[in-house]
């Protein structure tokens, strides 16, 4: 069962699938919901807000199903509510159309049009109605819907190092970029921070737009004259004063793990980047200045590691590759700098690749074995899974809300509308225009916090 359960008062079904007939649709949703119900969740399998909805997925069918069921959904909600009161759709279950294409406009709409959290899944999954997959499936829910999967043991005892012991905030960072010959397509940058103390297991996050292939990220910090004001701003003042209202302590210390830099960056992004992070806790407050821990995240590199013994069953797990929470911080490492290789996974197929940290600022004085082992119980939080996972969440989170952003550009880019806002508000879409950037549409604050859950 998940440490603590979500709750649903209000949610939906939507079958795109031509192929699934409405009765498989309706037991698959059953069984979905009885799933969730079973792990904690706190959701009436047998009270949807309305009844099961179908659509087609020819071109602007999508979004005219996906409008009439909020339409629908939003009515009946009033009529519930009553004078001045206000409630809200809370899930949108989906079984994806049968061709694929469709999962990126699904996910514009919902996110940054109808402000719906939704769970996708697969017509194939739908006709099989696999338990495991259900699982699987109900830990995503569980997330978006307010709950927490899992939490370190040591959390719940108060002993988990560097963290337990005053109030910490952990970011995540990371830049995606367009594929080759998309020259007019802008970069995205996704930064996420954790919103709550000590158990560091629920995550938020805001996106930006930036010019083409820039790897640099412009909004963690901004200073702006707005009428005759200079005003402060960016990714990294947003987070924080949401963790400040979160937990109603401020951070006393910052750990930021940095995806998808290469060597020949490490000075530009630390002169830049943490720089931005100590001008954005300045702005809050005169003289915040909690110490920083700034360490780059690389999964892209030629280094493998392999059991010294391969016929010593003791040192292999059950793929041959080495036991998870291996590390390697001598010989192999830089000679005179902060870094190791951790292999925080299980091998399931092929050889497991390590991911190297690179430790380039660091004013917390982590020891060696702190912050290595920190590094490690960090990768069993992961929330969509039951297992120890390969890269640090933080940094995972921010890879995977990059990429859903780009699904609102290439959205709007395919059917020629015009976004009017950023994810910010005005002043960062004036920043994007002067660049030429074309900004990103605003993202509904229900969902700020859960889109990169998938």
């Amino acid at each position: 069962r998940m440490v603590n359960g979500g709750k649903v008062d209000h949610w939906a079904c939507l079958n795109l699938s031509q192929r699934t007939s409405p009765d498989n649709a309706k037991y698959f949703f059953e069984q979905l919901v009885k799933m969730c119900q079973s792990k904690g969740v706190d959701i009436d399998p047998t009270r949807p807000l309305i009844a099961m909805r179908s659509g087609r997925s020819g071109p602007g069918q999508i979004e005219r199903a996906l409008v009439d069921l909020h339409k629908e959904a939003t009515s009946k909600l009033e009529t519930m509510a009553g004078q001045g009161n206000r409630l809200q759709l809370q899930l949108l279950l989906i079984i994806l159309p049968d061709q694929t294409g469709s999962y990126g406009t699904i996910k514009r709409v919902c996110e940054t049009e109808l402000g719906i959290v939704s769970q996708c899944c697969q017509p194939k999954h739908a006709f099989k109605v696999n338990p495991q997959y259900l699982e699987n499936v109900s830990m995503k829910i569980n997330v978006k819907v307010g709950g927490r999967n899992n939490v370190l043991d040591a959390v719940i005892r108060k002993q988990l190092p560097w963290i337990s012991d005053c109030p910490t905030i952990i970011f995540g960072a990371d830049v995606t970029h367009p594929s080759p010959g998309e020259d007019s397509s802008p970069s995205i940058a996704a930064v996420v921070a954790s919103m709550d103390w000590p158990e560091v297991s629920k995550y938020r996050c805001l996106v930006s737009a930036q010019p083409h292939r820039q790897e640099l990220i412009s909004d963690l910090y901004k200073l702006q004259e707005v009428d005759n004001k200079l005003v402060h701003g960016g990714m990294i003042r947003e987070h924080l004063i949401a963790f400040r209202k979160s937990t109603g302590r401020k951070p006393h210390r910052i750990i930021f793990y940095r995806d998808g830099v290469s060597e020949g960056q490490f000075a530009q992004v630390l002169l830049h980047e943490v720089d931005a992070v100590h001008k954005a806790c300045a702005s809050l407050e005169e003289g915040y200045l909690p110490p920083i821990t700034f360490i780059v995240v690389q999964k892209r590199h030629h280094t493998r590691l392999f059991p010294a013994n391969h016929m010593d069953r003791n040192m292999t797990d059950r793929s041959g590759n080495i036991l998870p929470g291996t590390v390697v911080d001598t010989m192999i490492c830089h000679p005179t700098e902060f870094d190791f290789y951790l292999c925080s996974h299980a091998g399931i197929q092929g050889t497991s690749r390590p991911t190297h940290y690179h430790v380039l600022y660091d004013e917390n004085k982590f020891s060696s074995n702190g912050l290595q082992v920190l590094t490690n119980n960090l990768c069993y939080t992961y929330a969509r899974c039951t297992r120890s996972v390969s890269v640090v969440p933080p940094a995972y989170y921010a890879h995977l809300g990059a990429f859903r952003a780009r699904y609102y550009i290439e959205g709007d880019a395919s059917e020629g509308s015009d976004s009017a806002s950023n994810r910010g508000g005005g002043d960062a879409n004036a920043r994007a225009a002067t660049a030429g950037v074309r900004p990103l549409p605003k993202i509904k604050d229900c969902v700020k916090e859960l889109m990169f859950y998938v």
